[in-house]
């Protein structure tokens, strides 16, 4: 078949390659398309009962993620001045088309009743700014006496204050929101600079921002970086510019195919497929080094040239199919997950891969054929005396000393397994942040003095129409928004229990002695104005139900991680919870943007490790399929799990967190070093066949001819995946780090481990009643006639060849 395949693109090359040419100008037309996504992807699938529960909340309560937070501890704003400033920032911001409201300090409400309507209603603290010091004393006193607000915005021990500014919904998840946050921040620059008061910013859409904006930069980046770091690795290999171009070309190609793909399947790029260019410029490249150390090879062998082609394609054109697709696997096993972001990342980097196979057959034979012979120095790299003497020395001490191999594989495995045991699974809401935008620093200032800004929310369900105004719950309640507001780590709740004593406090004209629940002689009064038709503040219909039955308890709490966030919830709230209402109809739910992400990322790391199992397992079958030897397949298998070991081993020692981004490095991993074994094995079954099937000529001739691709291979998918650690996505990095470090491990164990089990473990017999597959990488033909010709025949002629090079 491959015979077939290989005369029909070099006889057709031009037909192949304008059919190439004409879909890759579909898919650019496409690709044109490919916009970035502003939505804050979710780890939760759309029909797990959380999301649902999250997604009836937001229905209900509307966004609880949509808040934009400028801090100040600068003690220079409590002067008139500096203070009228900062009310002219918060109108300023309120005026800016996108913003529902900037609540601050300086524009704080009040709560007052309007004995003329019989209601309660709002009003500015700060009606007229003040002039004097003393006037800003004053009122700044009532401001703080406005507990329902102030503690909400101010922290009364060392009077740090911060502006929230709310977003619209439609805005937060479109391209408009960049210019948005960019106006804000620029509003806030302006006065700081005004006033030379240091600020400080924080909130999801400020984070949301950074990191599109960084995607998109960094998208750019590393497919500059990967073009240029793997052509000077293809360069400095075989000192050809032509080695070079042809790569490129492909590469070039594919990558617009990555774009139009996306479009294509309606997806955007994220944080996670803005990887898969890159990612395919790295793992397409080793396709062209096989395909191009091999024709260096066998031309060198015999000199035709077009000869050479064919056999390229013929020899390892099947081989190539099946590495591909054990990568390709390694990515479209997230098609597994119920994740639709990982899914979107497996199916454009899967589809890709596949994509980069065909094209790569037909752009070589046409490349080669059209470009000249090559000539004496641009096959030197097959006689490079400094890699031919590692792989020689490889091959002596994979024969003498496999002793050594097993025992120092076994005591690696063992340490690493106790690595593995302290391995630790935790993730954290701004895991991804990019230091350089120092919204790490910020957020340590905003939980130094507001315990944090991530939404948490408590939902409240009583059991009953207008549950929340007996007097029982209201107490109850109270009594957990106390206990929870003494916690470490958790800000002040905002509730319908706050606006009950908000309106007390204003029944008694202000007073802050009266923030309190109503008592037997004013709740009659107090609890008639409890009417969601005569509520004029708008206070309640924010957060609690029509018919009094649910209300939500908003909180804002610190990033520290899900580990201690299962304890915060598990260990402390829920246990409150379940002493305060039991033997009652009252429920209370944790959910909210924080909490999802939290779970999140404990489902999908849960989603990767089933992914990765899958691989394991298809790529085991496929290599049954190959082999048609049950021991091969372990013998394949084992020297690609030990790398994955070995780097679980060194997270686990080192400290480095299980989360999505490093979880998510196992199957990609697994998928491209399985190409090494792949190469090594389907070169050994040829080596077979040329020394009568006798193992140890078999396995040193494969060490030594197919040991220089696999090292080209392996140091340019180090270097390419080594490019990703000058992200400044902290995901990005820890993904680039350890994949490299992953993939040079496998290269070692490939080219010591699994020779060494072939030796001890395949006999090299061949049964004549089962053909595997494997064996189609080459004629039958061609088989024969190299056991008639023998290895030393094909030795000469490689003699011949290069006396008549010399003499060139």
């Amino acid at each position: 078949m491959w015979t077939k395949i290989a005369h029909f693109l070099i006889k057709y090359r031009w037909v192949s390659v304008s059919i190439l040419g004409v879909v890759t100008l579909f898919m650019g037309w496409h690709a044109r398309k490919a916009a970035i996504s502003y939505e804050f992807y979710n780890f939760v699938p759309d029909t797990h009962p959380d999301m649902v529960y999250f997604e009836a909340f937001l229905e209900q309560y509307g966004q609880d993620d949509n808040l934009f937070v400028i801090g100040t501890s600068d003690s220079s704003l409590y002067t008139p001045e500096t203070f009228a400033r900062y009310r002219y920032m918060a109108d300023e911001l309120e005026k800016l088309g996108g913003v529902i409201r900037a609540v601050s300090l300086a524009n704080i409400q009040e709560l007052y009743k309007d004995t003329a309507q019989d209601n309660f209603r709002l009003r500015p603290v700060f009606q007229v700014l003040p002039k004097t010091q003393p006037e800003l004393d004053s009122l700044l006193t009532k401001a703080k006496d406005q507990r329902l607000f102030s503690s909400q915005i101010l922290n009364p021990e060392n009077g740090a204050t911060i502006t929230v500014v709310s977003i619209e919904k439609e805005i937060l998840n479109s391209k408009a929101r960049n210019a948005l946050i960019d106006d804000i921040v620029l509003a806030a620059n302006q006065f700081a600079e005004a006033t030379e008061v240091t600020i400080f910013f924080a909130g999801l859409p400020f984070l949301r921002s950074i990191m599109t904006t960084k995607v998109q930069a960094e998208l750019q980046l590393f497919i500059i970086l990967s073009i240029v770091v793997t052509g000077i690795i293809l360069l400095a290999f075989f000192r050809s510019f032509r080695a070079v171009l042809f790569p490129m070309v492909i590469i070039g190609i594919v990558i617009v195919w990555i774009f139009g793909t996306i479009v294509l399947f309606g997806f955007s790029v994220t944080i996670l497929t803005a990887l898969i260019p890159p990612v395919i410029v790295v793992i397409g490249i080793p396709n062209s080094v096989y395909l191009l150390n091999r024709y260096h090879q066998l031309y060198h062998r015999h000199g035709n040239k077009v000869k050479a082609i064919s056999e390229v394609i013929r020899k390892i054109g099947l081989v190539t199919l099946i590495t591909n697709a054990t990568t390709a696997i390694g990515f479209l096993v997230l098609l597994s997950t119920d994740i639709m972001p990982l899914r979107e990342f497996g199916i454009v980097a899967g589809i890709n891969i596949m994509a980069t196979f065909v094209v790569s057959m037909v752009i070589v034979p046409a490349v080669f054929s059209w470009m000249p012979e090559p000539n004496p120095r641009q096959l030197k790299h097959l006689r490079f005396k400094m890699l031919n003497g590692v792989l020689e020395f490889l091959e002596l001490f994979v024969r003498k000393y496999r002793i050594v191999v097993y025992l120092s594989n076994a005591a690696i495995i063992v340490i690493c397994i106790i690595g593995v045991t302290r391995l630790k699974s935790v993730a954290y809401l701004t895991d991804d942040l990019p230091e350089s935008s120092g919204l790490t620093d910020d957020l340590v200032w905003f939980e130094d003095n507001f315990e944090g800004i991530m939404p948490l929310e408590l939902v409240v369900d009583t059991g009953k129409p207008r549950g929340l105004l007996r007097s029982v719950n209201q107490r109850k309640l109270s009594e957990l928004e106390t206990f929870i507001e003494e916690l470490p780590h958790i800000s002040s709740p905002i509730s319908a229990i706050g606006v009950i004593k908000a309106i007390r406090q204003a029944f008694y004209n202000g007073n802050p002695f009266y923030y309190d629940l109503p008592n037997s002689r004013d709740r009659a009064f107090i609890q008639r104005y409890f009417d969601l038709n005569q509520d004029q503040t708008g206070l309640l219909s924010s957060i609690v139900d029509s018919s009094f039955q649910t209300m939500r308890i908003s909180l804002k709490v610190a990033d520290i991680g899900s580990i201690r966030m299962d304890s915060l919830l598990n260990e402390a709230i829920q246990p409150k919870i379940d002493s305060l209402f039991a033997d009652t109809d009252v429920t209370v739910t944790p959910t909210g943007t924080t909490l999802l992400f939290i779970k999140g990322n404990k489902f999908m790391i849960e989603n990767l490790r089933v992914s990765l199992l899958l691989a394991f397992a298809i790529i085991a079958v496929i290599m049954g399929f190959l082999f048609r030897n049950t021991r091969m397949i372990f013998i394949s298998i084992i020297p690609n799990l030990i790398p994955l070991l070995i780097t679980a081993g060194l997270m686990g020692y080192l400290g480095i967190p299980l989360k999505p981004s490093t979880a998510l490095i196992f199957s990609i991993a697994f998928g491209i070093s399985v190409d090494d074994s792949i190469h090594f094995l389907a070169k050994y079954r040829q080596e077979l066949f040329a020394h009568n099937f006798k193992v140890k000529p078999a396995v040193s001739k494969t060490i030594i001819e197919t040991g220089s691709s696999m090292m080209y291979t392996s140091i340019i998918l180090f270097a390419g995946f080594v490019i990703f650690s000058f992200s400044e996505f902290g995901g990005t990095v820890s993904l680039g780090i350890l994949t490299s470090t992953t993939l040079l491990i496998a290269m070692i164990t490939n080219l010591v481990l699994l020779p060494t089990l072939i030796l001890d473990f395949d006999s090299g017999k061949r049964k004549t009643n089962i053909h595997p597959i494997i064996e189609d990488y080459d004629d039958q033909a061609f088989i024969d006639k190299q056991l008639e010709e023998g290895e030393e025949n094909v030795e000469a002629r490689e003699e011949v060849f290069q006396s008549a090079e010399k003499e060139a």
